[in-house]
């Protein structure tokens, strides 16, 4: 396992879900799985007996020393070289990959459904991740550790434990907080908040050239998490770029709702965007705009580009979206598809509307454990055996700055999980108007992730086959959020495009253009042939009518 703060950043960073509307699993589906394993074996005592069998013999192959198992070159967890060259270490880890090796054949035999099959499969790799011999404060690498440091790792990770127990619903800490500040080394590009309601703030940014292109760039971030996953530091914040490459660009920062706030939905968000909209064409003096979404800012963003196309509305000049799934019946066995069950989604409304809001932070510990050895063993291993603080990491830090989602639209996004209201038109209206994906008449760009374990690329391409207009999509080589995140410079960035847009992902893909780098110069020179022609940029920022009201980040990114 990569120890190193720099190591368990990358790792976290590889595997990181992102903010998500839907559901994670309960405690419940554990135990339930758990009860389901128990019975399969009762009823199937000739398979049981086959595999205990099988591991039986392994398990003498170990003990004489002439096992062959070995862990797979990637898996970091068994890294260390005492894993191998000590015969006791060795033998517990191969009596631990032994048992993982049998259990996993025992359920591939199993007459069951493939999404039943892979239920059980991830709940049961969930118990044995949680036992891999690395998460034991005897495995090597504590043991040095404790060793060198004279018994004071063992203290320190002991406070690390009661602080996480205190402080982070007993899961291990993934970042250390105090090294962030918003406004000084993350969310730090120079802006103002121009517009505010109940609802949102609307950030100017400072122009980094002394031309603009005429055309603006509006940004809709996820309405879970904070905006600033657009504006992290400076060398890889997408809002720097973009002012860097010569557009006026916009931000909506997403009030932090309250139980008071129960009552907005679709409606409430999809109108502040349009608010938005009008504040900015008003400012800049130009009749379109382009419009930026990601994860469920996506999906509420071409809802509202869906709506104001049936409304013959022509400000949307083109609509970007990234890493964004529009028909959820693309995600198939993804780890939201195999418990988002109308039973989760039923309990989680019912949850949300008791407490008026989602709890950002009971979501993101439940997502935690859908990638547990990057998410959650890793820092258990970092934190508490070898007594580390958390890694300094501005990613990580975004991602533990939850926010809550209010009853109505998270009941809202439930009802489009189940009735896959996105990807049929009318099934959804905004406004009193039928959302038709297939009426936008706008240029979009489209992006996917080549490892997104959350939204899978072949899910995010289903959009070109939903959206009217000329549609770009393009495949990034990286997960959810890395895929935003990718910018010149970053080591082995590639991506696809130019493909055929053909209904089926594989035949694009094969017809696509490889390109080496990052995709964001690509999206650059796309925007640029769609936002107009140069002009001076603005001497200052805001207006008369538009009145500074404070400094970006402004003030309700703040609100915890």
């Amino acid at each position: 396992m990569k120890t190193s703060p720099e190591g368990i950043a990358a790792d976290s960073a590889d595997a990181m879900l992102g903010p998500n509307p839907f559901v994670g699993f309960r405690t419940k589906d554990v135990f339930r799985e758990a009860v389901r394993a128990i019975r399969l074996a009762a009823v199937q005592p000739r398979l049981t007996a086959r595999v205990v069998g099988e591991l039986a013999t392994e398990m003498s192959r170990i003990f004489k020393d002439e096992s062959e198992l070995r862990p797979q070159p990637r898996d970091r967890r068994f890294s260390d070289p005492a894993w191998l060259d000590r015969a006791g270490y060795r033998r517990w880890l191969q009596s631990y990959l032994a048992a993982e090796r049998v259990l996993g054949e025992w359920i591939k035999q199993q007459k069951l459904a493939d999404h039943s099959r892979a239920r059980l499969a991830f709940m049961t790799g969930l118990m044995i991740d949680a036992v891999a011999p690395s998460n034991f404060p005897w495995q090597p690498e504590a043991v040095r550790r404790f060793q060198e440091s004279g018994g004071h790792s063992a203290l320190d990770g002991v406070k690390n434990l009661v602080r996480d127990l205190r402080e982070n619903r007993g899961l291990p800490a993934q970042v250390d907080k105090t090294q962030f500040e918003l406004g000084r080394n993350i969310a730090n590009t120079p802006g103002v908040v121009i517009f505010r309601n109940e609802v949102i703030e609307l950030i100017q940014y400072t122009p980094m050239t002394a031309e603009v292109r005429e055309v603006p760039i509006l940004f809709i971030p996820p309405q879970i998490n904070k905006y600033y996953i657009f504006d992290l530091a400076s060398e890889k914040s997408v809002v720097r770029a973009a002012l860097e490459a010569g557009f006026q660009v916009f931000m909506i920062s997403w009030r932090n709702p309250g139980p008071e706030h129960a009552d907005w939905g679709l409606a409430e968000y999809a109108a502040a965007i349009d608010m938005s909209v009008s504040a900015i064409c008003n400012l800049t003096r130009a009749n379109r705009v382009n419009l930026f979404g990601a994860c469920a800012g996506g999906i509420t963003v071409a809802a509202y580009v869906a709506a104001r196309s049936a409304a013959r509305d022509p400000r949307v000049n083109s609509l970007t979206l990234v890493v964004s799934v529009l028909d959820v019946r693309s995600i198939g066995d993804t780890p939201l598809g195999l418990f988002a069950t109308p039973r989760a989604i039923k309990t989680a409304r019912r949850k949300s509307q008791t407490a008026g809001v989602l709890d950002g932070k009971a979501m993101a510990s439940a997502f935690a454990w859908l990638r547990p050895n990057d998410l959650i063993w890793n820092y258990w291993v970092n934190n508490v055996l070898l007594g580390n603080k958390p890694p300094s990491f501005d990613l990580l830090y975004w991602n533990n700055d939850n926010t809550r989602l209010p009853a109505r639209l998270h009941g809202e996004f439930m009802d489009m999980f189940l009735n896959n209201s996105m990807a049929h038109p009318g099934r959804l209206r905004l406004h009193g108007v039928p959302v038709d994906l297939g009426r936008v008449t706008c240029d979009s760009y489209l992006l996917g992730g080549t490892t997104d374990h959350i939204t899978p690329w072949k899910a995010c391409y289903r959009n070109t086959q939903l959206l009217g207009g000329k549609r770009t999509f393009v495949l990034s080589n990286a997960g959810h959020m890395q895929s935003i995140l990718n910018p010149p410079g970053t080591k082995k960035a590639e991506f696809w495009t130019e493909g055929a847009l053909d209904p089926d992902p594989e035949a694009w893909r094969k017809s696509a253009q490889h390109q080496s780098g990052s995709w964001w110069p690509h999206w650059h020179a796309w925007l640029h042939e769609r936002s107009g022609s140069l002009r001076p940029a603005p001497a200052q920022l805001g207006s008369a009518d538009y009145p500074e009201l404070g400094k970006a980040p402004g003030s309700y990114v703040l609100v915890v």
